[in-house]
């Protein structure tokens, strides 16, 4: 007669040997992070602190930062101010600006990343190409070196100002001079005395503009809609506010208050909303202040609500086209000729250089060839319909989490802000999950419908989120995944609420 000890050498066999008999897996997660900007480093940081310790940050640069380390293009300078653009507890004493550029927030991140504790886990220079779900619960990655690396979990932490878009114009490869987009500076290129052909003249252009505007020989600024531009005003720390802000409580306290003066800003995107017709009198009075050519002034003055594309600061953008070695060319350009730019009427403004400074594909889901436990592409479900629950799981996808995916960028709060609050809620489902003895979590379907049926009806509050209102924050199809509908508060409670009932155990 078999023993109780015999009974459980067989069922230990036969969990080992039939797939259709599983233990519960508590075994040490192995995650994986793709991308070491901001919220790659935030992810890290989270999962230290959750006891998680076996994972590996993939940077495809040469070193961390993301969009901050590959972008380097004249006049760059975060829109955020810098007391709100850092970590909750790893805010930065030694801001020399109220806004400041890409060098200082560049060398934050990178020493963000030593103070974490995060070295150990990068691996630098090493860009994934693709990510497979197996039957057993694992992704397997892919390099492009060939190399194949398995995990459990999957991060997506890349950032969307990486791939560069270049409008559909004919001719971009005909000209025979340099040219480059904004986000791949030539910084090897003089551009002294040369004629500058611009094209764009959204968040890089309206900074780029005034810096090459002092060396070019004329400057022509291709402008098809003109875009709300709120003055920055920017200044330096004096030396006791940078002594003042040493003091740990004193930065914290200064952090705190600008963040809540931006949880404050969800009303400038709300139509009709009070809020939203002070900021547009302020746009407009920046306009009549800087601009006193009628013409010109008439030309710079958006058409759409205030948030329908993504509002600016700049104190010199206005200046800067009003120089005289400056022009701006309100249409679009027809096409590019081997010597420079033709417009609508014909005309052919020659060019020595020609710069793009006309955005990104910012929901690139192409990037990496991700394969879903059905067989399905997340590209291809994306170009469908580009809908993530609470901006971080898709059915199909076990296991597969975004740092931040659609609808997951708040207006009213600092990006770091916004992927710290979605990667604690990524951490603590891999807790909830490893409790449960689980080997992969899938959000159930009903979720996902019932969030991002939510998530249609809110955006008809916001400007970008309803006719006629034509930016990038709108798909072609009519789909919004940039922005979140809603609050601060509510882009929080939703995630608090958030728990392992919204996804199917395996």
């Amino acid at each position: 007669m078999p023993t109780e000890r015999d009974s459980f050498i067989v069922f230990i066999v036969v969990a080992a040997t039939d797939p259709e008999v599983r233990m519960a897996d508590h075994s040490p997660l192995r995650v994986a992070v793709i991308g070491a900007g901001p919220s790659g480093l935030a992810a890290g940081r989270e999962l230290l602190a959750q006891g998680f310790d076996r994972f590996t940050i993939f940077e495809k640069a040469s070193a961390v930062g993301g969009t901050w380390h590959q972008h380097s293009y004249p006049g760059l300078t975060c829109d955020v101010k810098a007391a709100a653009y850092t970590f909750k507890d790893g805010s930065n004493p030694d801001w020399s600006q109220i806004f400041v550029e890409q060098p200082e927030i560049e060398t934050y991140l990178q020493r963000s990343a030593s103070e974490f504790g995060l070295e150990p886990h990068l691996r630098l220079e090493t860009e994934i190409v693709s990510a497979r779900y197996r039957a057993d619960g694992t992704w397997h990655l892919e390099c492009t070196d060939g190399q194949l690396h398995e995990f459990n979990v999957v991060i997506n932490a890349m950032g969307n100002q990486h791939t560069p878009l270049f409008p559909d114009i004919p001719g971009i490869d005909r000209f025979e001079g340099p040219s480059w987009h904004s986000t791949e500076w030539k910084h090897d290129v003089p551009l002294a005395g040369k004629r500058i052909a611009l094209i764009g003249s959204a968040a890089a252009a309206v900074q780029v503009v005034p810096e090459i505007a002092k060396l070019a020989s004329h400057l022509h600024v291709f402008q098809r809609t003109p875009n709300w531009i709120l003055p920055r005003g920017n200044k330096a720390y004096s030396g006791l506010s940078r002594a003042l802000l040493r003091i740990p409580i004193l930065r914290k306290l200064h952090r705190a208050f600008h963040n809540k003066i931006m949880n404050l800003s969800d009303g400038s995107f709300r139509i009709g909303h009070k809020v939203q017709e002070r900021v547009e009198k302020m746009g407009q009075k920046h306009i009549e202040e800087a601009v006193p050519d009628p013409v010109l002034r008439e030309l710079v003055t958006p058409r759409s609500r205030f948030g329908c594309k993504r509002p600016l600061l700049s104190d010199d953008f206005y200046p800067a086209l009003q120089q005289d070695n400056v022009t701006l060319v309100p249409a679009a350009a027809q096409s590019i000729e081997r010597n420079g730019v033709l417009t609508a009427d014909g005309q052919t403004i020659e060019a020595d250089v020609i710069i793009y400074c006309t955005g990104y594909k910012v929901m690139d889901f192409e990037r990496i060839e991700v394969i879903g436990s059905d067989g399905e592409s997340l590209g291809k479900r994306m170009e469908e319909a580009p809908e993530a629950f609470v901006g971080t799981a898709v059915p199909g996808f076990p296991n597969y989490f975004f740092a931040l995916g659609p609808n997951a960028l708040i207006t009213s709060t600092s990006f770091f802000d916004a992927a710290e609050i979605n990667l604690r809620l990524i951490v603590r489902l891999l807790k909830e999950k490893q409790a449960a003895g689980a080997r992969a979590i899938d959000v159930k379907p009903a979720s996902h419908r019932r969030y991002n049926e939510w998530v249609v009806e809110a955006r008809n509050s916001y400007s970008w989120g309803v006719e006629p209102c034509n930016s990038y924050y709108r798909t072609p199809t009519g789909h919004t995944p940039f922005l979140f509908p809603g609050n601060f508060e509510t882009f929080i409670q939703q995630r608090d609420e958030t728990g392992l009932h919204d996804f199917n155990t395996v």
